[in-house]
């Protein structure tokens, strides 16, 4: 079993031109023994974005705090905390936070993806 708080897992920084203000964490992965499923952790700063995107698995999200926006289906869709989001495969996506708080959002994705 493994228990620890999301933050003590070192974070990957992505800020560039196709992401902004973005700490990415694996909290659970294939280097903890897990088959089946990656959990990430992003924590999005305020006016930060994940880049525009689309790949071949799935994501099922849920916003933990803060405030922004999903891209999909052609539209900006809110988010806050409690709402859950499912992406299917090759869907078009990006998150941006529109609040001033950061962005947390829990992703899980199957385990034959990349982990980040």
């Amino acid at each position: 079993m493994k228990v620890l708080e999301y933050n003590e897992v070192t974070a990957t920084h992505f800020d560039h031109g196709e992401a902004k203000g973005v700490a990415a964490r694996v909290v659970i992965g294939k280097d903890d023994g897990a088959p089946n499923f990656c959990m990430r952790v992003f924590v999005i700063a305020s006016g930060g974005h994940t880049p525009e995107h689309s790949h071949a698995w799935e994501h099922e999200m849920f916003v933990h705090a803060g405030t922004g926006e999903i891209f999909g289906n052609d539209k900006w869709n809110p988010v806050a905390p409690g709402k859950v989001l499912f992406i299917p495969a090759n869907e078009v996506h990006q998150i941006r936070n529109s609040g001033h708080e950061p962005l947390i959002i829990v992703c899980l994705i199957p385990s034959q993806a990349p982990e980040l």
